[in-house]
């Protein structure tokens, strides 16, 4: 138990910290969001650069949540009936379902990775004015899609813990 333990807090801080690090973005976003409404606004002078950035900022945001998001039980779910069982049926319940997620991430790890590695072969740019590169952000998707599926792993496997123990994961996490 204690070597698993370990893997599942590795993946945990592995979530934890990517989504610290990608959190930053927002801020970043919301600068340069500003920057464009006062040089349109005040300035009538408007950037070339604001709207592409923003929208690869916000995407790369989005994508390397997903795991942080996952990490800290944020994501959407019908808690209306479900709140109410025990946990052995809770985790019953996301044994069986967390089948459809695995599939859904794996073909975007999958395809993301097919798009990426196209646009790395091709060092593509963007074809507007500004013409920013695009493999770096092409690769956001493969990359936050795997930390997702690593941390899915992680509530696969705490999941069959609480179906075999009865036990909730804070029950049994400080166990040797």
């Amino acid at each position: 138990m204690g070597t698993i333990l370990k893997f599942l807090r590795i993946i945990d801080s592995v979530s934890d910290w990517s989504g610290r690090v990608v959190c930053y973005l927002i801020l970043f976003l919301a600068l340069i969001v500003g920057y464009e409404v006062v040089a349109r606004y005040a300035f009538d002078s408007p950037t070339v650069w604001v709207n592409e950035l923003s929208t690869m900022f916000f995407g790369t945001f989005i994508i390397m949540g997903g795991a942080y998001t996952a990490l800290k039980e944020g994501h959407v779910n019908m808690d209306v009936i479900y709140g109410s069982f025990r946990p052995r049926i809770k985790a019953l319940i996301d044994v069986i379902t967390i089948f459809m997620a695995f599939i859904f991430v794996g073909v975007l790890v999958w395809k993301g990775w097919e798009a990426a590695w196209r646009s790395i072969k091709l060092m593509e740019h963007a074809s507007t004015q500004w013409g920013p590169p695009l493999y770096p952000f092409r690769m956001m998707l493969p990359l936050g899609a795997l930390l997702l599926f690593f941390q899915l792993i992680a509530k696969f496997i705490r999941d069959i813990i609480t179906l075999a123990t009865g036990k909730e994961p804070e029950q049994w996490k400080s166990e040797p």
